[in-house]
């Protein structure tokens, strides 16, 4: 058994790194040999050459093992790790929902993905883990459906250049451990870094230039899944009130890649539900940066982000709020600034 906190976390990140970069030499094997490969063969892809996407599977499985080992290597009650349980029932449909996505012809519609989505949320709910602010209790239920299922689409939907999704998580993950201790829910912190550290030992193989491996829906959604649950397990108000918005700092560049897509869709008069080549990081790639600019740029300010967040949970109240009107503002500007970008040309 384990006493201190910290290396109980340290082993659980390592822990998860090894067991996702061991785990996925082995899913590439079986997505080859099944064909569940993602083909370049409609215009919204952004990749040249079939792809193996079974990814997601060694990052969720080195979590669920890296999660087990800390869970008996800590000396925490049981009571404290029970919310656990909802992240791994919860987290089990959305990986069997991403499975069936990346290797059924055609996938599911999104109506049946939000229909599993949501009862995926419902089982967080069960679990204590959800949104506690809101009164009454069945509007709470209601807004925390929606905010994971948000959450979940949105790590997806930015799942469109190598490293983005994964670098982005990874950060958030360490966000939400950094942001909650040292005194929060000890879950959050066992399952920040062992979410952390699985997503650290597959990005060498997403980024590998020869035996290179998408993640998939597999991956994207339960990782937004998890990081999901991570957000509502931890106390941001212990200062003020205004630092209730942290979480939506912390995982602000894919939330405001899916509103700005949503809202370029909305404007071309299609449905946001369809497939486009709007996203951020596609226009900056269309101005002249390079893939692996872009990644940086987008990993470097979602550090930036959970800084800040960090930060709105420990200055004082007319302090924070003008750090969001700060980040609010630049983010409308350069909103404006990448929507003039012609992605069709």
């Amino acid at each position: 058994m384990i006493q201190n906190d910290f290396l109980l976390y340290l082993i659980g990140f390592a822990a998860a790194a090894a067991a996702s970069f061991a785990f996925s030499p082995l899913f590439r094997i079986i997505a080859v040999r099944f064909n569940v490969m993602d083909h370049p063969n409609t215009s919204v892809k952004t990749h040249r050459e079939s792809t193996p996407y079974l990814g997601g599977c060694a990052i969720a499985l080195g979590f669920i093992l890296s999660l087990i080992c800390t869970r008996f290597l800590s000396t925490h009650p049981i009571g404290s790790l029970l919310p656990i349980q909802g992240i791994f029932l919860g987290g089990g449909l959305i990986l069997i929902l991403g499975l069936v996505d990346d290797t059924v012809a055609g996938g599911l519609s999104f109506k049946e993905k939000f229909a599993i989505q949501f009862f995926a949320s419902a089982v967080l709910i069960v679990y204590g883990i959800q949104i506690n602010f809101i009164q009454p209790r069945w509007l709470a239920w209601i807004v925390t459906v929606v905010w994971v299922t948000g959450v979940m689409n949105a790590i997806n939907i930015i799942d469109i250049m190598d490293g983005l999704a994964g670098g982005i998580s990874m950060i958030v993950a360490l966000a939400f451990l950094f942001i909650s201790l040292p005194t929060e829910q000890i879950y959050v912190n066992i399952t920040s870094a062992c979410l952390a550290g699985s997503v650290a030992g597959f990005l060498p193989v997403n980024l590998s230039s020869k035996r290179k491996m998408f993640m998939g829906d597999t991956g994207s959604l339960f990782i937004g899944f998890v990081l999901a649950a991570l957000s509502l397990g931890t106390q941001y108000t212990g200062t003020h009130n205004a630092a209730i918005i942290a979480p939506i700092l912390i995982l602000g560049v894919p939330l405001y890649d899916t509103f700005f897509v949503m809202l370029i869709r909305y404007r071309k008069g299609i449905s946001p539900f369809l497939g486009s080549r709007d996203h951020f990081a596609l226009r900056l790639e269309k101005m002249g940066f390079t893939r692996p600019q872009i990644v940086f740029m987008a990993v470097g300010a979602s550090l930036c982000l959970g800084f800040a967040a960090w930060l709105t949970t420990r200055i004082w109240f007319w302090y924070a709020v003008a750090l969001y009107a700060v980040i609010f503002t630049l983010s409308w500007f350069i909103g404006i600034w990448l929507a003039r970008v012609n992605i069709e040309k």
